[in-house]
């Protein structure tokens, strides 16, 4: 006999599938931005200006990665380097009108294809999915599963 959990899992790594399919199109669609560079937008969107260090840091990624995409991002105009006042070997990396202006339209976007999406369920369907997915997102959040900053 198979094990209900098992196919809960499976139904939500199909999902996560689907919506990291999601996540990716809405990026190529309406940016011509990579994944990587929308991580770096995403996370400063959610933290505001920060030091390049503590951006790695939210990333889970290597110091050396953040100075090549803020590189290319700064270059396009999305993301602008200052130094921190206190103190000036502290590199402090924030968006740009042009970056938040990447951010509304993927945004935008992902909006447009879930609205579509979630037109095909029954009201009641929508209302359970809604609740399940903030509950699973509270838990994941309260045990640091999903630190990772995803475009």
């Amino acid at each position: 006999m198979t094990n209900p959990l098992d196919a809960q899992v499976d139904a939500l790594q199909r999902a996560t599938r689907d919506l990291l399919a999601v996540a990716m199109r809405s990026v190529d669609e309406v940016t011509e931005l990579s994944l990587p560079q929308m991580r770096m937008l995403f996370a400063l969107h959610d933290h505001g200006t920060v030091p390049s260090g503590a951006l790695a840091h939210i990333l889970e990624v290597s110091g050396s990665s953040v100075t090549r995409l803020a590189d290319r991002l700064c270059a396009g105009g999305y993301v602008e380097r200052a130094h921190s006042p206190e103190n000036r070997s502290l590199v402090l990396l924030s968006l740009t009108d042009a970056g938040s202006g990447a951010i509304e339209a993927v945004l935008r976007r992902r909006d447009e294809e879930f609205r579509e999406a979630l037109a095909h369920l029954e009201p009641e369907q929508r209302e359970q999915l809604a609740a399940g997915l903030g509950a699973l997102r509270e838990h994941l959040s309260a045990t640091s599963l999903s630190r990772a900053v995803v475009a």
